[in-house]
């Protein structure tokens, strides 16, 4: 229900509209924020009804308790086929309802809204609102932050750096401190990185304590098969940089693994060609390479025959 305050038009929320919309999306911040974005681009103010306040929601929760039993009432012995035949006969009678001269003032709620809301109703803006998500993200060693498992490039300057993502179906807008530091066109498929040149690092004081020799010689720490998945871990992605998150998280999962047996998790990832921390991280916990057993003694007997007996 929209009310006017000074010439203001506020949109006054109900109890009841509030369960049936998302019950969180009032204490959401970043629900909160599209909401705010939503009413700042048709400049209305919005005015939520304070909570245990019974007195901010006795006229609105009066006003939808009436629209529902008025329109309900004359509807329910009707069947319809469609959703716009139902709308057809809702707006009949709405029509009725707005209408209706109110005993208590001698005017109808059609001539209310003439007299009173109308004059102090602005214009609609020219384009429609499009509905965005809004969320904190942190820059990670790569210069791309997430959103719904696709990676987006942001200026190289900003490593660790919080930063503001707006998603709109067609875009991806990154702000830091209130400026916009890139843009990029929201992805569905394809390659999960989303790069701009631009953002690329050249010779950053952050950044070079992560480069692609860095993460060889921890490979090579390891061993040679370790050091040969870290390359082609780097080497499958478009930019070396991309693979660092990877990397890293190679790092993590071979933390509590003996050398050997991370060497086994090396050499299988690069023969079924599983590059990802996911497919690293599965041949981790299915098990499918285990470090050898110590080889137990074989007792050397003439009646024991082998298994050269049987070739």
């Amino acid at each position: 229900m929209f009310r006017h305050f000074g010439g203001v038009p506020r949109l006054v929320v109900p109890d009841n509209l509030k369960a049936g919309v998302h019950k969180a999306s009032f204490y959401d911040p970043e629900l909160n924020r599209s909401y705010g974005m939503m009413a700042s681009h048709y400049g209305v103010g919005v005015l939520p009804a304070r909570p245990r306040k019974p007195r901010d929601k006795a006229k609105v929760e009066a006003g939808v308790r009436l629209a529902q039993t008025y329109i309900l009432g004359r509807l329910r012995h009707q069947t319809f086929f469609s959703l716009a035949e139902a709308n057809q006969a809702i707006a009949a009678v709405l029509e009725r309802l707005n209408g209706k001269v109110m005993r208590r003032l001698g005017i109808s709620r059609r001539q209310l809204f003439e007299t009173v809301e109308r004059p102090a109703l602005a214009p609609l803006p020219g384009d429609d609102y499009e509905f965005a998500e809004w969320r904190l993200a942190r820059v990670s060693l790569d210069y791309h932050v997430e959103f719904d498992s696709f990676f987006y490039s942001v200026p190289h300057a900003l490593i660790r750096e919080q930063v503001d993502l707006r998603a709109t179906a067609r875009t991806i807008e990154i702000f830091h401190r209130g400026r916009r530091v890139a843009a990029h066109q929201r992805r569905y498929g394809g390659r999960r990185h989303g790069t701009d040149p631009d953002h690329m690092p050249s010779a950053h004081r952050r950044y070079a304590e992560w480069t692609p020799d860095r993460f060889r010689r921890w490979g090579r720490s390891i061993g040679p098969e370790t050091e040969g998945l870290i390359v082609a871990i780097l080497a499958h992605r478009p930019h070396p940089e991309q693979g660092f998150r990877t990397c890293l998280g190679v790092l993590r999962l071979y933390r509590d693994l003996d050398p050997a047996h991370a060497e086994m998790v090396s050499a299988r990832a690069v023969a079924i060609g599983a590059l990802t921390y996911k497919g690293i991280a599965t041949i981790i916990a299915n098990r499918v390479v285990r470090p050898p057993a110590a080889e137990t003694a074989v007792i050397d007997h003439p009646n024991l025959r082998g298994r050269g007996y049987f070739h």
